[in-house]
């Protein structure tokens, strides 16, 4: 995997090993960032982040902050190890996603979601991502494909990209 553009674009990421984690494909992650526009100056959230990739994208493009959230401790090692590797700052919140979002006071401009393609009940986070976002912010939902994720939000797009599927909410 790398990062496809900004200050750090064409250097290469970590994913962490085995098949807990998916980490969104170069090609979507390319994709979704057409779909966002410009996160200059944003600050990002990044739920079940994996490897990081979507937040670390952000950050490469200019984003002013990035928290990581993921509640395996291997994947944060490797989200801390690529934000070292980049040479990039964020912070990184080792927690089950729901435990850490519910007490989160702090709104965002961008929030990326992507649970567990397994994990079809939505209702938990529906609760709390709304409270998330800040005015004229950005939830971009990652499924798989055949998943039609609903929101308490407005749907501005939903795009398929093989197997995953990519949701746009705004408020």
């Amino acid at each position: 995997m790398r990062i496809i553009a900004g200050s750090r674009k064409g250097h290469t990421i970590h994913a962490p090993r085995g098949d807990d984690t998916r980490p969104t494909s170069d090609r979507v992650r390319e994709n979704v960032f057409n779909l966002v526009g410009p996160v200059d100056g944003a600050d990002v959230l990044d739920l079940f982040a994996g490897s990081g990739a979507m937040g670390l994208e952000a950050l490469s493009r200019g984003a002013a902050r990035a928290v990581f959230v993921e509640a395996d401790p291997a994947a944060c090692r490797t989200i801390e190890r690529n934000l070292d590797k980049l040479g990039l700052r964020g912070e990184v919140r080792c927690a089950a996603v729901l435990t850490a979002i519910a007490s989160e006071s702090r709104r965002f401009d961008l929030v990326f979601c992507d649970p567990p393609y397994a994990e079809r009940d939505h209702e938990a986070l529906a609760r709390y991502l709304p409270g998330l976002l800040a005015d004229g912010g950005l939830v971009v939902f990652e499924t798989a494909a055949k998943v039609e994720p609903e929101l308490p939000l407005t749907k501005r797009t939903s795009r398929r990209y093989g197997a995953a599927r990519i949701t746009l909410f705004e408020p």
